[in-house]
């Protein structure tokens, strides 16, 4: 693991900019192909609209296939949607191909979102337990959780290598989410917090003995890959050891 703090979200966001690029040029040079997994939030907002305003000549783009690590239970067209933020921010102003988009097909029940979703990932690997991105984008919320692995729900115990589907009483929500075992078959993890807000959680992911049911965060533990924590200075704070 690794821990890289900036002086600011600007600084976070080039950074990892670079990082995305240069892992996804490696990827599409090895097996043809760029897996990657987005998630929702404010935070990788940021480094979206500024792969597609800076990096669209720096990566061959039609070679890339985006997937999303957590869904909100809502239609595509809704705000809340994970997948309208990063269309609009991202796929849109780079033309991407409806045939690389792998979205969360909300319309179906929770259930049968997450069973579908997780068949759409067995297809596209052609394996039913072997699913390996190249690179997973978290974020952190401040009660510690990432995707939507949440603090005290039945998805943190889950075993399988698949996509899930939850109730979260905390939020009085469904979401779909990917399990921690399949998001830890992913070759680089990249965990991108940003603000004041969020620097208690990344000391407890980070420093606080492990306890999934508080902190789920830290369930991600790739098992052949790497995981990289981009930080702003406001969230890094509160770490004794940077």
């Amino acid at each position: 693991m690794a821990i890289r703090v900036f002086n600011s979200s600007e600084e976070a966001s080039r950074a990892l900019a670079e990082y995305f690029v240069a892992t996804g040029n490696e990827a599409i040079a090895a097996r043809g192909r760029f897996a990657v997994a987005l998630s929702g939030g404010s935070s990788p907002k940021k480094l979206f609209e500024l792969l597609a305003a800076d990096y669209r000549d720096q990566l061959a783009w039609d070679k890339v296939d985006f997937f999303w690590g957590d869904e909100r239970y809502v239609p595509h067209t809704d705000p809340n949607s994970n997948y309208l933020m990063a269309k609009r921010a991202l796929l849109d102003p780079l033309g991407i191909k409806p045939a690389q988009i792998f979205a969360v097909d909300t319309s179906l029940s929770p259930s049968e979102a997450a069973a579908a979703y997780t068949h759409t990932m067995q297809r596209y690997f052609g394996s039913e337990d072997s699913l390996p991105l190249d690179l997973d984008l978290l974020g952190l919320g401040d009660n510690a959780h990432t995707a939507s692995l949440f603090p005290h729900t039945s998805v943190l115990t889950d075993e399988s290598v698949s996509v899930q589907a939850l109730y979260i009483d905390e939020i009085q929500a469904n979401r779909i989410t990917m399990t921690a075992p399949l998001l830890n078959q992913a070759r680089s993890t990249i965990f991108l917090v940003y603000g004041e807000g969020k620097a208690e959680a990344v000391r407890q992911i980070l420093e606080e003995e492990r306890d999934i049911q508080r902190y789920p965060a830290q369930l991600i533990q790739p098992t052949n890959g790497n995981v990289t924590w981009y930080l702003d200075e406001a969230a890094a704070s509160k770490l004794t050891q940077k």
